[in-house]
Protein backbone atom coordinates (compact mmCIF):
# COMPACT_ATOMS: atom_id res chain seq x y z
CA UNK A 1 0.00 0.00 0.00
CA UNK A 2 1.55 3.12 -0.62
CA UNK A 3 2.53 5.98 2.24
CA UNK A 4 -1.22 8.23 0.12
CA UNK A 5 -3.36 5.31 0.35
CA UNK A 6 -2.49 4.93 3.49
CA UNK A 7 -3.18 8.26 4.60
CA UNK A 8 -6.36 8.22 2.81
CA UNK A 9 -7.46 7.57 6.32
CA UNK A 10 -8.63 10.74 8.48
CA UNK A 11 -7.85 8.49 11.60
CA UNK A 12 -4.50 7.41 10.08
CA UNK A 13 -3.57 10.79 9.00
CA UNK A 14 -4.55 12.40 12.71
CA UNK A 15 -2.30 9.38 14.11
CA UNK A 16 0.75 10.02 11.99
CA UNK A 17 0.54 13.67 12.47
CA UNK A 18 0.31 13.25 16.55
CA UNK A 19 3.45 10.43 16.25
CA UNK A 20 5.28 12.86 13.63
CA UNK A 21 4.97 15.83 15.99
CA UNK A 22 6.25 13.50 19.06
CA UNK A 23 9.65 12.81 17.29
CA UNK A 24 11.83 15.57 18.15
CA UNK A 25 11.86 14.83 21.97
CA UNK A 26 13.62 11.79 21.65
CA UNK A 27 16.29 14.34 21.02
CA UNK A 28 16.42 15.77 24.47
CA UNK A 29 17.47 13.86 27.04
CA UNK A 30 17.15 10.92 28.78
CA UNK A 31 17.14 9.98 25.10
CA UNK A 32 19.91 12.35 24.25
CA UNK A 33 19.69 11.22 20.36
CA UNK A 34 20.88 14.91 19.82
CA UNK A 35 21.73 14.54 16.01
CA UNK A 36 18.35 13.34 15.44
CA UNK A 37 16.67 16.99 15.97
CA UNK A 38 18.40 17.83 12.38
CA UNK A 39 15.87 15.27 10.64
CA UNK A 40 13.29 15.19 13.38
CA UNK A 41 10.83 17.51 11.94
CA UNK A 42 11.33 15.92 8.33
CA UNK A 43 8.56 13.01 8.46
CA UNK A 44 6.10 15.72 10.07
CA UNK A 45 6.80 18.48 7.50
CA UNK A 46 6.54 16.26 4.74
CA UNK A 47 2.99 14.69 5.80
CA UNK A 48 1.80 18.75 6.17
CA UNK A 49 3.42 19.78 2.25
CA UNK A 50 1.14 16.79 1.54
CA UNK A 51 -2.14 17.84 2.82
CA UNK A 52 -4.88 18.69 0.00
CA UNK A 53 -6.36 21.52 1.82
CA UNK A 54 -5.27 24.53 3.86
CA UNK A 55 -7.78 23.71 6.85
CA UNK A 56 -6.57 19.94 6.41
CA UNK A 57 -2.49 21.06 6.89
CA UNK A 58 -3.62 23.41 10.45
CA UNK A 59 -5.51 20.12 11.59
CA UNK A 60 -1.76 18.64 10.70
CA UNK A 61 0.12 21.26 12.75
CA UNK A 62 -2.74 21.16 15.65
CA UNK A 63 -2.25 17.33 16.06
CA UNK A 64 1.37 17.15 15.72
CA UNK A 65 1.77 20.35 18.13
CA UNK A 66 -0.58 18.07 20.59
CA UNK A 67 1.99 15.05 20.45
CA UNK A 68 5.12 17.19 20.91
CA UNK A 69 3.59 18.55 23.94
CA UNK A 70 2.34 16.05 25.23
CA UNK A 71 5.82 13.58 24.69
CA UNK A 72 7.58 16.44 25.93
CA UNK A 73 5.74 16.75 29.42
CA UNK A 74 4.25 12.88 29.65
CA UNK A 75 6.10 12.74 33.00
CA UNK A 76 3.30 14.85 34.76
CA UNK A 77 0.79 12.36 33.65
CA UNK A 78 1.15 11.02 37.03
CA UNK A 79 0.36 14.33 38.69
CA UNK A 80 -2.20 16.43 36.54
CA UNK A 81 -3.93 13.29 35.03
CA UNK A 82 -6.21 14.10 32.26
CA UNK A 83 -5.47 17.49 32.38
CA UNK A 84 -1.99 16.69 31.05
CA UNK A 85 -3.81 16.22 27.54
CA UNK A 86 -5.85 19.36 28.01
CA UNK A 87 -2.64 21.05 28.09
CA UNK A 88 -1.20 19.44 25.33
CA UNK A 89 -4.21 20.03 23.43
CA UNK A 90 -4.38 23.60 24.05
CA UNK A 91 -0.32 24.27 23.62
CA UNK A 92 -0.45 22.31 20.49
CA UNK A 93 -2.60 24.64 18.36
CA UNK A 94 0.07 27.04 18.64
CA UNK A 95 1.29 25.13 15.63
CA UNK A 96 -1.41 25.39 13.54
CA UNK A 97 -0.44 28.39 11.43
CA UNK A 98 3.21 26.97 10.99
CA UNK A 99 1.82 24.36 9.43
CA UNK A 100 0.04 26.19 7.39
CA UNK A 101 3.47 28.17 6.25
CA UNK A 102 4.63 24.92 5.58
CA UNK A 103 2.00 23.53 3.23
CA UNK A 104 2.50 27.49 2.06
CA UNK A 105 6.27 27.53 0.78
CA UNK A 106 6.45 23.28 -0.20
CA UNK A 107 3.14 21.97 -1.18
CA UNK A 108 3.32 20.52 -5.12
CA UNK A 109 6.32 21.27 -6.75
CA UNK A 110 7.72 24.94 -5.48
CA UNK A 111 9.79 26.77 -7.54
CA UNK A 112 13.74 27.43 -6.56
CA UNK A 113 12.62 30.75 -5.85
CA UNK A 114 9.80 29.50 -2.77
CA UNK A 115 11.52 27.26 -1.90
CA UNK A 116 14.53 29.96 -0.47
CA UNK A 117 11.76 31.79 1.02
CA UNK A 118 10.67 29.17 2.65
CA UNK A 119 14.24 28.03 4.23
CA UNK A 120 14.02 31.77 6.24
CA UNK A 121 10.28 32.19 6.72
CA UNK A 122 9.33 28.44 7.99
CA UNK A 123 12.29 28.72 10.91
CA UNK A 124 11.09 32.29 11.76
CA UNK A 125 7.51 30.79 12.25
CA UNK A 126 8.66 27.99 14.71
CA UNK A 127 10.87 30.75 16.63
CA UNK A 128 7.42 32.87 16.97
CA UNK A 129 6.19 29.67 18.30
CA UNK A 130 9.19 29.62 20.54
CA UNK A 131 8.65 33.23 21.63
CA UNK A 132 5.14 32.82 22.71
CA UNK A 133 4.85 29.63 24.57
CA UNK A 134 8.08 30.61 26.43
CA UNK A 135 5.30 33.08 28.38
CA UNK A 136 5.16 31.49 32.00
CA UNK A 137 1.66 31.53 32.09
CA UNK A 138 2.15 28.97 29.00
CA UNK A 139 4.13 26.54 30.28
CA UNK A 140 7.49 28.42 29.73
CA UNK A 141 10.30 27.78 27.22
CA UNK A 142 10.64 24.18 28.17
CA UNK A 143 11.31 22.22 25.43
CA UNK A 144 12.79 24.74 23.18
CA UNK A 145 14.32 23.02 19.95
CA UNK A 146 17.53 23.94 20.06
CA UNK A 147 18.39 23.17 24.19
CA UNK A 148 18.47 19.64 22.40
CA UNK A 149 21.63 20.45 21.12
CA UNK A 150 22.93 21.21 24.78
CA UNK A 151 25.90 19.19 24.58
CA UNK A 152 27.35 19.85 21.35
CA UNK A 153 30.08 22.15 21.16
CA UNK A 154 29.65 24.25 17.81
CA UNK A 155 25.83 24.50 18.75
CA UNK A 156 26.89 26.07 22.25
CA UNK A 157 28.97 28.69 20.68
CA UNK A 158 26.15 29.23 18.52
CA UNK A 159 23.96 30.38 21.84
CA UNK A 160 26.81 32.66 22.87
CA UNK A 161 25.98 34.59 20.09
CA UNK A 162 22.03 34.71 19.68
CA UNK A 163 21.11 32.52 22.45
CA UNK A 164 18.91 28.93 22.03
CA UNK A 165 16.73 30.94 19.61
CA UNK A 166 20.10 30.95 17.30
CA UNK A 167 20.26 27.46 17.59
CA UNK A 168 16.09 26.88 16.98
CA UNK A 169 16.42 28.68 13.97
CA UNK A 170 19.14 26.82 11.88
CA UNK A 171 17.94 23.37 13.60
CA UNK A 172 14.17 24.03 11.55
CA UNK A 173 15.87 25.67 8.79
CA UNK A 174 17.94 22.43 8.19
CA UNK A 175 14.74 20.00 8.93
CA UNK A 176 13.14 22.53 6.02
CA UNK A 177 16.51 21.74 3.74
CA UNK A 178 15.84 17.86 3.82
CA UNK A 179 12.29 17.94 3.21
CA UNK A 180 12.53 19.74 -0.09
CA UNK A 181 15.83 17.50 -0.73
CA UNK A 182 13.80 14.27 -0.23
CA UNK A 183 10.63 15.32 -1.78
CA UNK A 184 11.57 17.73 -4.63
CA UNK A 185 13.80 17.01 -6.64
CA UNK A 186 13.65 19.84 -9.18
CA UNK A 187 14.15 22.30 -6.46
CA UNK A 188 17.39 20.97 -4.61
CA UNK A 189 19.97 24.16 -5.51
CA UNK A 190 18.38 26.40 -3.32
CA UNK A 191 18.08 23.41 -0.34
CA UNK A 192 21.49 22.48 -0.74
CA UNK A 193 22.59 26.40 -0.51
CA UNK A 194 20.60 26.89 2.59
CA UNK A 195 22.75 23.51 4.23
CA UNK A 196 25.95 25.24 3.35
CA UNK A 197 25.11 28.13 4.30
CA UNK A 198 24.53 26.82 7.87
CA UNK A 199 27.66 25.05 8.06
CA UNK A 200 29.22 28.51 6.81
CA UNK A 201 27.36 30.27 9.72
CA UNK A 202 28.06 28.20 12.62
CA UNK A 203 32.38 27.49 11.36
CA UNK A 204 32.00 31.66 11.29
CA UNK A 205 30.81 31.65 14.79
CA UNK A 206 33.40 29.06 15.64
CA UNK A 207 36.28 30.54 14.56
CA UNK A 208 35.29 33.87 15.30
CA UNK A 209 33.06 34.70 18.06
CA UNK A 210 34.50 36.04 21.14
CA UNK A 211 35.16 33.25 24.14
CA UNK A 212 35.16 33.83 27.97
CA UNK A 213 38.31 34.63 29.43
CA UNK A 214 39.25 32.60 32.58
CA UNK A 215 39.91 34.93 34.94
CA UNK A 216 40.07 32.42 38.22
CA UNK A 217 38.59 29.56 39.76
CA UNK A 218 36.35 28.98 42.86
CA UNK A 219 35.54 25.92 44.94
CA UNK A 220 31.75 25.36 45.43
CA UNK A 221 29.84 22.35 46.72
CA UNK A 222 26.31 20.72 46.03
CA UNK A 223 24.36 19.29 48.45
CA UNK A 224 22.14 16.23 47.32
CA UNK A 225 20.21 14.62 50.35
CA UNK A 226 18.38 12.28 48.18
CA UNK A 227 14.82 11.20 48.55
CA UNK A 228 13.45 11.37 52.15
CA UNK A 229 10.17 11.37 54.62
CA UNK A 230 9.46 15.29 55.42
CA UNK A 231 10.90 18.50 56.25
CA UNK A 232 12.47 17.24 58.98
CA UNK A 233 14.39 14.20 57.97
CA UNK A 234 15.25 16.47 54.91
CA UNK A 235 17.08 18.59 56.99
CA UNK A 236 18.78 16.14 58.93
CA UNK A 237 20.29 14.78 56.26
CA UNK A 238 21.28 18.04 54.51
CA UNK A 239 23.11 19.06 57.71
CA UNK A 240 25.11 15.35 58.20
CA UNK A 241 26.15 15.46 54.61
CA UNK A 242 27.33 19.23 54.89
CA UNK A 243 29.66 18.25 57.71
CA UNK A 244 31.90 16.10 55.58
CA UNK A 245 32.87 19.16 53.78
CA UNK A 246 34.59 20.39 56.66
CA UNK A 247 38.10 21.24 55.72
CA UNK A 248 37.32 21.50 51.95
CA UNK A 249 38.24 24.85 51.49
CA UNK A 250 35.30 25.86 49.64
CA UNK A 251 34.16 29.32 48.45
CA UNK A 252 29.93 28.35 48.74
CA UNK A 253 28.07 25.52 49.91
CA UNK A 254 24.43 25.07 47.65
CA UNK A 255 21.68 23.20 48.94
CA UNK A 256 18.92 22.70 46.77
CA UNK A 257 15.17 24.19 46.56
CA UNK A 258 12.59 23.49 49.68
CA UNK A 259 15.87 22.20 51.25
CA UNK A 260 14.47 24.34 54.58
CA UNK A 261 10.62 23.78 55.03
CA UNK A 262 10.15 26.13 57.79
CA UNK A 263 10.47 30.01 57.56
CA UNK A 264 14.12 30.85 59.83
CA UNK A 265 12.63 33.80 61.17
CA UNK A 266 10.31 31.43 62.96
CA UNK A 267 12.54 28.58 63.66
CA UNK A 268 15.99 30.28 64.99
CA UNK A 269 16.68 26.72 65.51
CA UNK A 270 17.30 25.70 62.07
CA UNK A 271 18.75 29.16 61.38
CA UNK A 272 21.57 28.51 64.38
CA UNK A 273 22.42 25.12 62.86
CA UNK A 274 22.60 26.03 59.44
CA UNK A 275 25.00 28.89 61.24
CA UNK A 276 26.93 26.05 62.97
CA UNK A 277 27.48 24.63 59.20
CA UNK A 278 28.89 27.41 58.24
CA UNK A 279 31.34 27.93 60.73
CA UNK A 280 32.33 24.42 60.86
CA UNK A 281 32.72 24.39 56.98
CA UNK A 282 34.61 28.05 57.24
CA UNK A 283 31.65 28.74 54.00
CA UNK A 284 28.46 30.43 53.67
CA UNK A 285 25.47 28.15 52.86
CA UNK A 286 23.21 29.32 50.36
CA UNK A 287 19.55 27.10 50.72
CA UNK A 288 16.28 27.58 49.81
CA UNK A 289 13.55 28.22 51.81
CA UNK A 290 9.56 26.97 51.05
CA UNK A 291 7.50 28.23 53.64
CA UNK A 292 4.71 30.91 54.97
CA UNK A 293 6.44 33.80 55.81
CA UNK A 294 6.43 35.44 58.82
CA UNK A 295 6.69 39.06 57.76
CA UNK A 296 4.30 38.95 55.09
CA UNK A 297 1.32 36.65 54.17
CA UNK A 298 1.74 33.88 51.91
CA UNK A 299 4.25 30.78 50.99
CA UNK A 300 7.32 31.64 48.93
CA UNK A 301 10.12 29.72 47.68
CA UNK A 302 13.41 32.05 48.68
CA UNK A 303 16.98 31.58 47.99
CA UNK A 304 19.02 32.66 51.41
CA UNK A 305 22.69 32.93 52.34
CA UNK A 306 23.44 31.79 56.04
CA UNK A 307 27.01 32.83 57.49
CA UNK A 308 28.70 32.17 60.74
CA UNK A 309 26.31 34.34 62.43
CA UNK A 310 22.88 33.28 60.92
CA UNK A 311 20.82 34.58 57.76
CA UNK A 312 23.23 37.56 56.39
CA UNK A 313 19.83 39.26 54.66
CA UNK A 314 20.06 38.39 51.18
CA UNK A 315 17.22 36.82 49.93
CA UNK A 316 15.69 36.08 46.57
CA UNK A 317 11.99 35.36 46.45
CA UNK A 318 11.07 33.23 43.40
CA UNK A 319 9.51 35.82 40.30
CA UNK A 320 8.19 32.72 37.44
CA UNK A 321 5.99 29.59 39.34
CA UNK A 322 5.36 26.74 37.30
CA UNK A 323 1.87 26.51 36.19
CA UNK A 324 -0.53 24.23 38.24
CA UNK A 325 2.77 23.16 40.06
CA UNK A 326 2.67 26.15 42.58
CA UNK A 327 -0.16 28.37 41.21
CA UNK A 328 -3.44 27.59 38.92
CA UNK A 329 -4.10 29.64 36.65
CA UNK A 330 -7.39 31.44 36.72
CA UNK A 331 -8.05 29.39 39.63
CA UNK A 332 -11.77 30.21 39.40
CA UNK A 333 -12.29 29.11 36.34
CA UNK A 334 -9.57 26.03 36.20
CA UNK A 335 -9.49 25.34 40.08
CA UNK A 336 -11.36 21.96 39.38
CA UNK A 337 -7.78 20.74 38.43
CA UNK A 338 -7.15 20.25 41.89
CA UNK A 339 -9.42 17.35 42.12
CA UNK A 340 -8.21 15.19 38.98
CA UNK A 341 -4.22 15.79 39.73
CA UNK A 342 -1.83 17.07 42.39
CA UNK A 343 -2.26 20.93 41.17
CA UNK A 344 -1.11 23.63 43.74
CA UNK A 345 -3.80 23.44 46.92
CA UNK A 346 -2.55 27.37 47.75
CA UNK A 347 -1.09 29.71 44.92
CA UNK A 348 2.61 30.54 45.81
CA UNK A 349 3.56 34.01 46.09
CA UNK A 350 5.83 35.80 43.83
CA UNK A 351 8.88 37.77 44.44
CA UNK A 352 9.20 41.47 42.35
CA UNK A 353 13.14 41.32 41.39
CA UNK A 354 15.76 39.49 40.47
CA UNK A 355 18.83 39.74 43.19
CA UNK A 356 22.61 39.15 42.74
CA UNK A 357 24.30 39.08 46.09
CA UNK A 358 28.06 38.26 47.73
CA UNK A 359 28.60 35.41 48.59
CA UNK A 360 31.45 36.03 50.64
CA UNK A 361 34.71 35.95 49.42
CA UNK A 362 33.65 38.62 47.18
CA UNK A 363 32.06 36.25 44.81
CA UNK A 364 28.79 37.11 43.48
CA UNK A 365 26.51 34.93 42.42
CA UNK A 366 23.04 35.22 40.82
CA UNK A 367 20.34 32.61 41.74
CA UNK A 368 17.53 31.43 40.60
CA UNK A 369 14.65 28.38 41.28
CA UNK A 370 14.09 25.85 39.81
CA UNK A 371 11.61 26.20 36.91
CA UNK A 372 13.70 29.68 36.36
CA UNK A 373 16.48 28.62 34.66
CA UNK A 374 14.32 27.62 31.75
CA UNK A 375 14.40 30.90 30.84
CA UNK A 376 16.77 32.59 29.15
CA UNK A 377 16.30 36.49 29.48
CA UNK A 378 16.41 35.50 33.44
CA UNK A 379 20.56 34.56 33.23
CA UNK A 380 21.21 37.21 31.38
CA UNK A 381 19.70 39.66 33.41
CA UNK A 382 21.97 38.18 36.34
CA UNK A 383 24.53 38.61 34.28
CA UNK A 384 23.82 41.93 32.90
CA UNK A 385 24.05 42.97 36.89
CA UNK A 386 27.28 41.70 37.58
CA UNK A 387 27.20 37.74 38.31
CA UNK A 388 30.14 35.79 38.61
CA UNK A 389 28.34 32.38 38.86
CA UNK A 390 24.59 31.39 37.88
CA UNK A 391 22.79 29.07 40.47
CA UNK A 392 19.44 27.16 40.36
CA UNK A 393 18.25 25.83 43.07
CA UNK A 394 15.59 22.69 42.20
CA UNK A 395 13.66 20.00 43.25
CA UNK A 396 12.73 16.96 40.85
CA UNK A 397 11.90 14.48 43.44
CA UNK A 398 7.96 14.24 42.03
CA UNK A 399 9.20 13.19 38.73
CA UNK A 400 12.16 11.03 40.06
CA UNK A 401 12.08 8.09 37.64
CA UNK A 402 11.59 10.46 34.49
CA UNK A 403 12.89 12.18 31.70
CA UNK A 404 12.51 15.66 33.53
CA UNK A 405 15.72 15.35 35.81
CA UNK A 406 17.81 15.05 32.97
CA UNK A 407 16.06 17.99 30.88
CA UNK A 408 16.48 19.91 33.84
CA UNK A 409 20.11 19.92 34.50
CA UNK A 410 20.47 19.78 30.73
CA UNK A 411 19.52 23.56 30.47
CA UNK A 412 22.39 24.61 32.96
CA UNK A 413 25.06 24.34 29.67
CA UNK A 414 22.94 26.41 27.54
CA UNK A 415 22.52 29.27 30.42
CA UNK A 416 26.19 28.80 30.61
CA UNK A 417 26.94 29.42 26.94
CA UNK A 418 24.49 32.38 26.58
CA UNK A 419 26.13 34.46 29.23
CA UNK A 420 29.83 33.31 29.85
CA UNK A 421 29.54 32.87 33.23
CA UNK A 422 29.31 28.87 35.01
CA UNK A 423 26.30 27.69 36.39
CA UNK A 424 25.35 25.26 39.28
CA UNK A 425 22.17 23.26 39.00
CA UNK A 426 21.58 22.07 42.45
CA UNK A 427 18.97 19.56 43.08
CA UNK A 428 17.47 17.93 46.33
CA UNK A 429 17.16 14.33 44.31
CA UNK A 430 19.55 14.76 40.79
CA UNK A 431 20.10 15.55 38.68
CA UNK A 432 22.55 17.89 40.13
CA UNK A 433 25.20 19.28 37.89
CA UNK A 434 27.83 22.23 37.03
CA UNK A 435 28.90 23.75 33.76
CA UNK A 436 31.52 26.18 32.74
CA UNK A 437 31.50 29.49 31.22
CA UNK A 438 31.33 27.54 27.73
CA UNK A 439 28.89 25.35 28.69
CA UNK A 440 31.30 22.28 28.92
CA UNK A 441 30.45 19.88 31.95
CA UNK A 442 32.33 20.50 35.36
CA UNK A 443 32.91 17.32 37.06
CA UNK A 444 30.27 14.39 37.45
CA UNK A 445 26.50 14.43 37.27
CA UNK A 446 24.96 13.49 40.53
CA UNK A 447 22.46 10.81 39.32
CA UNK A 448 18.84 10.71 40.79
CA UNK A 449 20.03 7.68 43.07
CA UNK A 450 22.85 9.34 44.59
CA UNK A 451 22.47 10.48 48.59
CA UNK A 452 25.67 12.59 48.73
CA UNK A 453 27.78 16.06 48.05
CA UNK A 454 30.39 17.09 45.37
CA UNK A 455 32.68 19.55 45.25
CA UNK A 456 33.54 21.25 41.89
CA UNK A 457 36.32 23.54 41.12
CA UNK A 458 34.55 25.87 38.86
CA UNK A 459 35.94 28.80 36.03
CA UNK A 460 34.99 32.13 36.53
CA UNK A 461 35.26 34.12 33.22
CA UNK A 462 35.50 37.33 32.15
CA UNK A 463 34.16 39.58 29.23
CA UNK A 464 30.33 39.64 27.56
CA UNK A 465 28.72 37.33 25.03
CA UNK A 466 27.10 39.11 21.82
CA UNK A 467 23.96 37.12 23.47
CA UNK A 468 24.06 39.47 26.93
CA UNK A 469 25.32 42.21 24.89
CA UNK A 470 22.08 42.14 21.88
CA UNK A 471 19.46 40.18 23.78
CA UNK A 472 17.17 37.98 21.97
CA UNK A 473 17.41 39.26 18.44
CA UNK A 474 16.89 36.15 16.26
CA UNK A 475 13.32 36.22 17.68
CA UNK A 476 13.21 40.10 16.81
CA UNK A 477 14.56 39.05 13.40
CA UNK A 478 12.16 35.83 13.06
CA UNK A 479 9.29 38.48 13.72
CA UNK A 480 10.69 40.74 10.73
CA UNK A 481 10.80 37.93 8.14
CA UNK A 482 7.16 37.08 8.96
CA UNK A 483 6.06 40.41 8.75
CA UNK A 484 8.23 41.31 5.40
CA UNK A 485 6.75 38.04 3.97
CA UNK A 486 3.32 39.01 4.88
CA UNK A 487 3.50 42.17 4.08
CA UNK A 488 4.95 41.05 0.47
CA UNK A 489 2.36 38.76 -0.39
CA UNK A 490 -0.27 40.82 1.06
CA UNK A 491 1.02 43.18 -2.30
CA UNK A 492 1.65 40.58 -4.41
CA UNK A 493 -2.33 39.53 -4.08
CA UNK A 494 -3.42 42.95 -4.64
CA UNK A 495 -1.42 42.75 -8.03
CA UNK A 496 -3.16 39.88 -9.37
CA UNK A 497 -6.54 40.69 -8.40
CA UNK A 498 -5.76 44.10 -10.40
CA UNK A 499 -3.86 42.34 -13.07
CA UNK A 500 -7.38 39.85 -13.84
CA UNK A 501 -9.77 41.37 -16.10
CA UNK A 502 -13.15 40.85 -14.85
CA UNK A 503 -15.51 38.15 -16.57
CA UNK A 504 -17.52 39.80 -19.37
CA UNK A 505 -21.24 40.06 -18.01
CA UNK A 506 -23.68 38.13 -19.88
CA UNK A 507 -25.99 39.62 -22.71
CA UNK A 508 -29.05 41.23 -21.30
CA UNK A 509 -32.08 38.64 -22.45
CA UNK A 510 -35.52 40.23 -23.82
CA UNK A 511 -38.90 38.79 -21.82
CA UNK A 512 -38.76 36.02 -24.99
CA UNK A 513 -35.39 34.59 -23.57
CA UNK A 514 -33.43 36.06 -26.89
CA UNK A 515 -30.69 38.27 -26.58
CA UNK A 516 -31.48 42.02 -26.31
CA UNK A 517 -29.92 43.87 -29.36
CA UNK A 518 -27.60 46.74 -28.51
CA UNK A 519 -29.34 50.45 -29.22
CA UNK A 520 -28.44 52.01 -31.81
Amino acid sequence: MRTADWLASPWRRRVAAAMAGALPVLAFPAPGLWWLAYVALVPWMLLVRTAPTGRRAVCDGWLGGFGFMLAMHHWLLPNLHVFTFVLAGLLGALWAPWAWLVRRFLAGAPSPGRVAAALLVVPSGWLAIELVRSWQGLGGPWGLLGSSQWQVEPALRLASVGGVWLISFLVVAVNAAVTVLVSVRRSRAPALSGLVAAALATSAVWLWSPRPGIRDEVRIAVVQPGVTDGPDNRFAREEALTRRLAGHNLDLIVWGESSVGFDLADRSDLADRIAALARQTDTNILVNVDARRSDRPGIYKSSVLVGPDGPTGDRYDKMRLVPFGEYIPARSLLGWATSVGEAAGEDRRRGTEQVVFDSGNGLRIGPMVCFESAFPDMSRHLAQEGAELLLAQSATSTFQQSWAPEQHASLAALRAAETGRPMAHATLTGVSAVHGPDGERVGSWLGTDESTTAVYEVPLASGTTPYVRFGDWPVHTALLVLLAWGAFDGVRAVRLRRADPPAPAPPARTAHGSPARPAR
